[in-house]
């Protein structure tokens, strides 16, 4: 790309992730307060804050959220003036959750405000597999960069998991229960269960393609997964394990199959799971170790995953 003038300011996670993917980091001024991969990309400037404490319990955390929400209030906010200095040509965003990151809404009344630049807004919002590989063409597009060779060799990734379970019958698909917030319960969705099913899983309680729903302890009871895996958003293995273990402490956890035959696992969400960009390859080839460790080792485990 010969454009020196491009100066991008990504305010999401995922996109920062799908920019460095397509060796656009150069071009990257400013980031999210979130935005801490791939490493070299930790020394721009913060442009948002969240408006909550995320250092407190999982209950406090949720109703915080939801407090902001109903007072109409975004749950981050924008540094304007911080954008005002970057003086950005693009804004990498997202309209797909308000509780992930800044809302759209956010940004074009932050953009509104500038004088020194009109950035053209660039909003993701993934669903799905497919829909990550849209945006990373997208964004190739955007910026001229050609991402034939990485989507090729993302998307033949995926394709190794698939032929190593091809073979396995209904029978040795393990029924996996995925959760993505520990008080109250919710199960992890969009493209969650897709990874799943891809990794030799069968995905419960939840649609692919569609947001998180919460889960009652009576269906978890009912539906007795073989294998549990703990992905909380926002959380890293550390801060997973914590809550899982407060989640451990239910007195009906004891009648779990998934508990009693230690296939209970927790994993990096934070890393993993739940950014739609590159490393959702990453997180399918995670599941299929944790599903399947007679087929798959890649080495994640330990550093990605671990049993509870």
């Amino acid at each position: 790309m010969q454009n020196s003038h491009i100066r991008i300011v990504s305010l999401i996670p995922s996109g920062t992730e799908i920019l460095a993917a397509l060796g656009l980091t150069d071009y990257v001024v400013g980031r999210s307060h979130e935005c801490d991969y791939p490493p070299e990309i930790t020394n721009r400037p913060i442009c948002t804050q969240a408006r909550l404490d995320s250092n407190t319990s999982s209950e406090q955390i949720h109703d915080q959220i939801n407090n902001l929400l109903q007072s109409a209030l975004s749950i981050y906010q924008v540094k304007t003036d911080i954008l005002e200095q970057l003086q950005p040509t693009h804004i990498l965003t997202q309209d797909q959750c308000n509780v992930c990151a800044v809302s759209l809404q956010e940004v074009e009344k932050a953009v509104a405000e500038l004088t020194q630049s009109s950035p053209q807004v660039v909003s993701l919002q993934p669903n799905l597999l497919a829909d990550v590989w849209k945006d990373i063409e997208r964004v190739g597009r955007i910026f001229n960069v050609d991402a034939v060779q990485l989507l090729e060799n993302l998307e033949a990734r995926v394709r190794i998991c698939q032929r190593k379970i091809q073979g396995l019958s209904l029978v040795e698909l393990p029924t996996v229960a995925c959760i993505e917030w520990t008080n109250p319960l919710m199960v992890a969705a969009n493209w969650i269960p897709e990874l799943t099913n891809l990794a030799g899983g069968q995905s419960l309680f939840c649609v692919t393609g569609q947001p998180s729903p919460h889960l009652q302890w009576e269906n978890l009871l009912i539906s007795n997964p073989d294998v549990i895996i703990f992905m909380p958003c926002g959380f890293d293995l550390n801060r997973t394990r914590q809550e899982a273990e407060l989640v451990a402490q239910h007195p009906d956890w004891q009648k779990l199959h998934a508990m009693k035959s230690g296939r209970v696992y927790i994993t990096d969400g934070n890393a993993y799971f739940n950014r739609p960009g590159p490393r959702l390859v990453d997180s399918l080839e995670i599941m299929a170790e944790i599903i399947h460790p007679e087929i798959f080792d890649y080495g994640y485990k330990g550093k990605a995953w671990e049993r509870l």
